[in-house]
């Protein structure tokens, strides 16, 4: 039996159903959906995902079954309605969609009226009497075609458009006459003949045949890629072809097209939101060419279509129980839906929305913990404009995506990327964005546009980004040319500072303070319930008060690394630590981190009380010493009038301290082992400060961590230590204080002899930066010289620095996690590398049954997020494991 590539939809019947979005993409299950549900849907046939993997995997060559059904499906069409494609009397238009599983703004732009040609263009006027209608159709197809299938640029096309607004002093395209169009169709086919070498195709299956091979070829071009990069999309899905019998927008003002949401996708508020355009077709209406309407004033130009577009989309949402992102076409005041998927939103409203819904009882709090990618959080988490600033407020557009930013002024979407990525702080301005500008979108702070409306390019990917987006900002004059925009006498070049607020749509000039959002209102809400679902603690990874404090505010539950050697580094202590290094003796480095003592205990006691009680667990001195001196002679010089040693003698100390290899060298437990006096200090200034704040009555868990153990025998040496000293400190102090001392497990050999190594220590702590280099032989530091070649070669499917390797490293984690709970029963177990605040890491964690995982304080939420989910995914599939 032949696999079936083609599903046709129509006449109230679909082949397909909702379901089958792997097979027909989100936009071909949903007209399959829609039509069996009986909403007024144009008959069309989607080509299935399944013919575009098979496109790639045979050098680009479609099956042979494939031409056969879509001519059965393109026979039903016809005889559906009445008309043929190519037929001049009655003529059948057809309009060519891209259609994966998610929704991907860098796939294919649509090609509407695709049938068209230089005799079915007086059939077509004749058929509606409308002359101006047909010619505006003709010269539509030749130019989306020209781009979409030939690669012809948009801009030649609207350049011979724009010369004959200007031939006719003329400003909009509907005033342009059926003269001028006939004109600028000739124009047209003169530049596509040119840039192809061959005349614009008459033959409508010839057309079909190219815009559907131009839909699987789609799949692959940059925008597509990069795009399916930044949202972590598999590149082998595979698209669909969605094949569907035009309706006309564009025949007069009682027709029109439009874009809508059941709800608002930048505020998640209950209310009907969208864009329409009378008179027009439906890329109009994202295109940004012209300014479109509030859906709502569609109840003043069209009631009786408003009512029943309202009544469908509300019977959308409560079917699929999401919000639906909608499309329609009305020609000659008669409805027509030509999608509906699920609605993209921002990390704001989805939140709100999955908490209404609940509210609503149309999904439960599990479901609605699953609507949201813990990433998303990140957008709850981006600054807000200072409310005391005072605002140069010089124009205002659409607030297309909310959060403030901040940024120098960029034009052009290669200088975003290239400055962005560099750490400069950007906003990327344009007339208009398109999927090319992506990776610039991506690198920028914010993106401003002059045109387009909320449902534009810039809005939809900016929101999806998280980014910061005002849109249709048509008070200013965008130069992309000359690098600056003017409004009012005021111009803003390239390289000023401008400031944008995606909440409100108020552009700012110069740079504006911003504050940090608070977790609250809804979101708290919604958070709530994920701490009631999840099995893993949350810890935060800081080393200074003010990091714990925002820390605590994020929602953790103490801290999982706290790197003392940062302490080391403030200007008011460098010098101390270097004299302790360039010491020759032990005495001399005694003296030197006597005075370094204070200090540390000054810094724990800070982190102690910013986490009211819940466990800190301090790492001892981890890097090579010789990152703390000095690299030039003329910074030895200053430093030895601080600290009264020959200049010679800290040169000296630098060079015999260097190492060839500092990552594998002189550094963690090593340091400790050859220099215990370091761990003396160290340990006096944490059990001294938890003594002195135990007497306060302060509730204080410390954890003392050794770095870099491999050896058992390493981390009794250095645990005796700890001990020893910390023992002796309680008696001084004379008060009860619990402690504990484990170990980080970031060396093979440490995850291999674990069962050992847990005799000794009382908790482990995964430190996966190292276990990464380590396992996979990379040095972090110089790995982004070939991880990207990696990246798209599949070499690896993920940054092994960002998302855990589960495969090698995680299986030596979960190896140490069974052979230290071996040993010892119950063993406290988290993670402070990176990944713990990357949500498959995450994931991971809780399925191995760690403790906690600890990240940087700004990921704590997504954290908590992803584990919660871990527990909900463990459920539906049927073996929820709990941490012990």
């Amino acid at each position: 039996m032949s696999t079936k590539y083609v599903y046709f939809f129509g006449a109230g019947k679909a082949d397909g159903k909702g379901t089958m979005k792997d097979l027909l993409g989100g936009k071909g299950a949903g007209l399959a959906e829609m039509t069996n549900a009986g909403v007024p849907v144009p008959p069309g046939f989607t080509i299935t995902t399944d013919v575009c993997r098979y496109y790639y995997a045979n050098k680009q060559r479609l099956p042979k079954e494939l031409e056969a059904q879509q001519k059965a499906a393109l026979d039903k069409l016809q005889k559906t309605l009445g008309k043929g494609l190519g037929d001049p009397k009655n003529p059948l238009l057809v309009s060519v969609r891209s259609g994966a599983k998610f929704s991907m703004p860098g796939m294919m732009d649509t090609i509407l009226n695709l049938g068209i040609n230089d005799v079915v263009v007086d059939g077509l006027a004749e058929l509606t009497h409308n002359e101006r209608f047909a010619w505006d159709a003709y010269r539509r197809f030749i130019q989306m075609y020209g781009n979409v299938v030939e690669g012809i640029e948009k801009n030649e096309f609207e350049h011979i458009l724009e010369g004959q607004k200007n031939k006719r002093g003329v400003k909009q395209d509907v005033e342009l006459n059926v003269a001028d169009l006939k004109e600028i169709v000739v124009h047209y086919k003169k530049l596509f003949e040119k840039h192809v070498g061959q005349p614009f195709p008459q033959d409508p299956l010839k057309q079909l045949e190219g815009a559907r091979n131009a839909v699987f070829k789609s799949w692959n071009n940059t925008r597509a890629i990069t795009y399916r990069r930044l949202n972590k999309i598999s590149d082998d899905l595979g698209t669909a072809v969605n094949v569907q019998a035009m309706v006309f927008g564009n025949m007069g003002n009682d027709s029109g097209t439009g874009v809508g949401f059941t709800r608002n996708p930048s505020t998640g508020t209950k209310e009907f939101y969208g864009e329409y355009l009378t008179n027009a077709q439906g890329e109009d209406v994202v295109a940004g060419i012209r300014t479109p309407k509030p859906i709502v004033e569609l109840h003043n130009d069209m009631p009786a279509v408003y009512k029943q577009l309202r009544e469908i989309t509300s019977k959308l949402e409560k079917h699929y129980r999401d919000v639906q992102d909608f499309e329609f076409t009305v020609e000659k005041n008669k409805l027509f839906m030509l999608q509906t998927r699920t609605g993209k939103r921002t990390a704001q409203s989805a939140v709100k929305i999955a908490v209404d819904m609940v509210k609503e009882k149309l999904i439960t709090k599990e479901e609605a913990l699953m609507r949201l990618e813990p990433e998303a959080i990140d957008q709850l988490l981006h600054p807000v404009i200072d409310p005391k600033a005072n605002l140069k407020v010089i124009a205002k557009g659409l607030p297309a995506s909310p959060g403030a930013a901040t940024g120098k002024a960029v034009f052009d979407a290669d200088t975003a990327a290239e400055r962005g990525k560099g750490g400069e702080a950007v906003i990327l301005i344009r007339q208009e964005t398109n999927p090319d500008d992506i990776h610039g979108m991506d690198a920028a702070k914010g993106i401003l546009t002059a045109r387009g409306g909320m449902t534009s390019h810039a809005a939809v990917v900016a929101r999806g980004m998280g980014k910061s987006c005002v849109a249709g900002c048509e008070s200013i004059r965008v130069s992309e040319e000359q690098k600056q925009f003017s409004i009012n006498g005021t111009t803003v070049k390239e390289n000023e500072w401008i400031t944008i607020d995606g909440s409100t749509g108020r552009v700012i000039l110069g740079q504006v303070p911003l504050i940090e959002p608070e977790i609250s209102g809804e979101f708290g809400i919604f958070m709530s319930w994920a701490d009631k679902v999840r099995k893993l603690k949350v810890r935060a990874n800081a080393d200074i008060p003010r990091d714990a404090k925002v820390a605590m505010q994020f929602g953790a539950e103490g801290i999982g690394l706290c790197r003392t050697e940062h302490m080391f580094f403030a200007e008011d202590r460098l010098p101390f630590m270097q004299e302790m290094i360039v010491a020759t003796d032990v005495e001399a480095r005694k003296k030197a981190l006597a005075k370094l003592l204070p200090f540390q205990k000054e810094d724990f006691k800070g982190l102690f009380k910013e986490m009211k009680g819940y466990a800190v667990t301090i790492r001892t001195i981890d890097p090579p010493l010789h990152e703390f001196l000095p690299k030039t002679r003329e910074d030895a010089e200053v430093l030895s009038r601080k600290i009264n040693v020959s200049t010679d003698k800290i040169m000296q100390a630098a060079e015999e301290l260097h190492e060839f290899n500092p990552m594998l060298g002189h550094r963690g437990c090593r340091l400790g082992i050859t220099y215990p006096e370091i761990t003396e200090m160290q340990a006096k200034a944490i059990i001294s400060a938890a003594c002195e704040l135990a007497k306060e009555g302060i509730k204080v868990v410390p954890e003392i961590m050794i770095p870099l153990v491999g050896n058992i025998k390493e981390l009794q040496d250095q645990k005796a230590i700890v001990v020893r000293v910390a023992d002796e400190t309680i008696q001084e102090y004379g008060v009860k204080l619990s402690y504990m001392v484990g170990t980080m497990i970031e060396v093979p050999r440490g995850a291999l002899t674990a069962d050992e190594i847990a005799t000794e220590a009382e908790f482990f702590s995964f430190g996966t930066n190292d276990l990464t280099q380590m396992t996979l032989g990379f040095s972090r530091d110089d790995a982004g010289k070939f991880i990207k070649v990696y990246l798209e070669k599949k070499i690896f499917k993920e940054d092994p620095f960002q998302t855990l390797d589960q495969a090698g490293v995680g299986q030596l984690m979960e190896m140490a996690v069974q052979k230290g709970r071996k040993t010892r029963k119950g063993m406290k177990m988290g993670i402070c590398g990176e990944h713990g605040g990357d949500p498959a890491s995450v994931k991971f964690c809780h399925r191995i049954g760690l403790n906690y995982v600890s990240c940087s304080p700004y990921r704590v939420p997504i954290a908590r997020l992803a584990a919660a989910q871990a527990v909900i995914e463990g459920k539906s599939k049927g073996h929820a494991y709990t941490s012990k």
